[in-house]
């Protein structure tokens, strides 16, 4: 617990959040709690500690090997999921300061939203939703909360607040999250996935920044940095001194015609799409087996099954923590033959 100064250190953080935050900012000191009670730090409030849990959490480290969009790419610069959930971070803290809502929230909420991402990013997620479509599908915003509320810590999970769960559990585009700083994360991905995935696609030649349309660089600008610049700047100016986050009307538009053209000339090109349906393919065939050989599971993910777990989704949890390099070498180990000698026996 620390003694009674250092205890003022995490009392002092949450009066000063009340002296400057806006009034429509979530307070620390009102968080809705956790599920489980936990002793308070005596440094750092609820929100900072949560950051924390997600940032040193075995999932956070695994992003590293996941797809962002493009499988396996050959070089150092194109994104991953952790430098894609890095970037997020970095648009909401900059949105969540300028307007004076929570950062530690926001940034909380950032570093969690992808966490229950599959191995081959969305392509592998499409291939656990068609297999479990019948047991309710799976999608990873809801994985990722499953993450953090069981997988972690071998069962028990972070223990994270409501706050930070809501947010991750409501990033994608149609939910919409209960506070100003998750509303940020949901838009600071988009903005993220958006101007990223066009540089990855520029770097990778598949397009050049002349090919997208006129009328959406004319807004949002015709470089990564002024489009980034642009539409933060966009929401911190329609969102100040309300009770939400939002763009202009021609911004928001734009955004939605620049997502548009990625689908049509990125996401769904066969360069850059054409090993997909291998994904989906390995994915099928891990899933399958593990269903029939439970016992080839790790232990961690026999426990969960032994506690009364379901194969079915103890199987779909196993597969979505893997990363890519993991899920390949692991598939390599259990269906492509191996050569075999014999060792010589020598002669008495």
């Amino acid at each position: 617990m620390g003694n009674d100064n250092s205890a003022n250190l995490r009392q002092r953080q949450e009066e000063r959040e009340h002296m400057m935050l806006s009034k429509y900012a979530s307070f620390a000191d009102r968080t809705l709690g956790r599920d489980k009670d936990d002793i308070q730090c005596d440094i750092r409030t609820d929100f900072q500690r949560d950051r924390d849990r997600i940032l040193h959490c075995k999932a956070f480290r695994r992003l590293k090997d996941k797809t962002q969009v493009f499988l396996s790419p050959e070089g150092d610069h194109y994104r991953t999921r952790l430098t894609h959930t890095l970037e997020v971070a970095q648009n909401a803290r900059t949105i969540a300061r300028a307007l004076y809502l929570n950062e530690d929230l926001t940034e909380a909420i950032s570093l969690g939203h992808d966490l229950g991402h599959t191995p081959f990013g969305h392509a592998g997620e499409r291939a656990l939703n068609k297999i479990t479509k019948d047991r309710g599908g799976f999608s990873h915003n809801e994985q990722s909360v499953r993450v953090v509320e069981i997988l972690e810590k071998g069962g028990r999970g972070l223990n994270l607040t409501r706050e930070v769960r809501d947010g991750i559990l409501n990033h994608k585009s149609a939910l919409m999250p209960d506070t100003l700083e998750g509303k940020i994360v949901r838009l600071s991905d988009k903005i993220a996935y958006v101007n990223s995935d066009i540089d990855d696609a520029i770097r990778a030649g598949i397009i050049s920044e002349s090919d997208i349309p006129k009328e959406l660089t004319d807004v949002l600008g015709d470089s990564t940095k002024r489009r980034l610049n642009n539409i933060v700047h966009d929401i911190v100016h329609n969102s100040e001194g309300k009770n939400d986050i939002c763009m202009s009307e021609d911004v928001e538009q734009s955004m939605k015609g620049l997502r548009n053209y990625l689908f049509a000339n990125v996401y769904t090109n066969p360069t850059a799409k054409g090993e997909e349906r291998k994904v989906e393919h390995l994915v099928e065939q891990l899933y399958d087996y593990f269903i029939h050989h439970t016992e080839k599971l790790t232990d961690e993910f026999i426990g969960f099954i032994r506690e009364g777990e379901s194969i079915e989704r103890t199987v779909c949890d196993f597969i979505a923590c893997m990363s890519d390099r993991y899920a390949i070498n692991l598939y390599k180990d259990i269906m492509i033959p191996k050569s075999w000698s014999v060792k010589s026996i020598e002669h008495r």
